[in-house]
């Protein structure tokens, strides 16, 4: 009996990839805009930027993405106060469903950033033109890529959008000009005293702003809440110093300011799914390293 084949159907296929960007700026840094016919998308690792999409402006804090439509006028900067990093994917996608993107902004789980990961790591075995350069126009190959890479790139771009699109988000909260950057200055403020047990009254009383108030902003401007960012930041902290090498767990938890190292692998677990030991000893430490290429990079197999 003859067999009959099924001919798949993708969702979605991204035809080309114009550049491929992880740019670490300053925390003064501005583009005045640019609008091009085709989709682009900007993710913070870190920090916190102002983003204007045509006559919007929107808050992006650590986390978050957002997507520019073809056409789109957009322009970014920093908040002044902290040093954002921040990956920037453009492409050409002609699909129906793309149209869920259109003034899309949302939060990416560990999974969705391990395929953002994938793609900045492959686009660095794929390319040679460097990653930060803001200028950058037309990315040129290598001259030696390492078998499937480019399969690879574009199977991960476009696993990502799937998984954004099945997951599905709410409409994007614009923010008011008199909220914009309120949450920078506790921000700020958090960062240096991530040695200390805080307080919502501590934070601010030393804020000069109301409960009320503070919570109202920071979910606006963060989309969270204060306590839960200071912890995030403390566990941030935490991985870098674990991937430094330079102290214990134990040193680790008292710098960071934990009353004990059993709560402070709790709370990091909790956090991360691994304990600090389990993380220091995995692939994922490896992966968060800056600036570090994965091992698709021939050089390094």
């Amino acid at each position: 009996m003859p067999y009959t084949p099924v001919k798949l159907r993708p969702a979605l296929l991204v035809d080309m990839l114009y550049t491929v960007h992880y740019f670490e700026y300053t925390s003064d840094y501005s583009f005045a805009g640019e609008a091009h016919d085709f989709w682009e998308f900007l993710y913070v690792d870190k920090g916190s930027i102002r983003v204007t999409a045509d006559e919007k402006q929107y808050g992006l804090s650590r986390g978050q993405i957002i997507f520019h439509a073809p056409g789109e006028f957009h322009a970014l900067s920093a908040n002044g106060v902290t040093a954002p990093n921040l990956i920037v994917v453009s492409f050409k996608c002609d699909a129906e469903a793309m149209e869920f993107f259109r003034g899309h902004i949302s939060s990416l789980g560990a999974e969705e950033r391990e395929l953002l990961s994938r793609i900045v790591s492959k686009s660095r075995a794929v390319f040679s033109t460097p990653l930060n350069d803001p200028a950058t126009h037309s990315m040129q190959r290598n001259d030696q890529i390492p078998f499937g890479s480019e399969q690879l790139l574009r199977a991960a771009l476009e696993e990502l959008l799937i998984r954004l699109i099945r997951r599905g988000s709410g409409p994007p909260k614009r923010l008011s000009p008199s909220r914009t950057g309120r949450a920078d200055a506790v921000i700020a403020y958090l960062k240096g005293r991530l040695d200390q047990t805080l307080t919502i009254e501590q934070i601010c009383r030393d804020n000069l702003i109301g409960r009320a108030k503070l919570e109202s902003v920071f979910a606006a401007e963060t989309g969270g809440g204060v306590l839960d960012h200071f912890s995030r930041m403390k566990m941030e902290a935490a991985r870098g110093l674990i991937r430094e090498g330079q102290l214990n767990i134990t040193e680790i938890s008292s710098r960071l300011g934990f009353s004990s190292v059993h709560y402070f692998s709790r709370r990091f677990k909790k956090l991360t799914g691994m304990t600090p030991t389990e993380y220091a000893r995995s692939v994922k430490m490896l992966m968060d390293a800056p600036g570090r290429a994965m091992d698709d990079n021939a050089n390094n197999i």
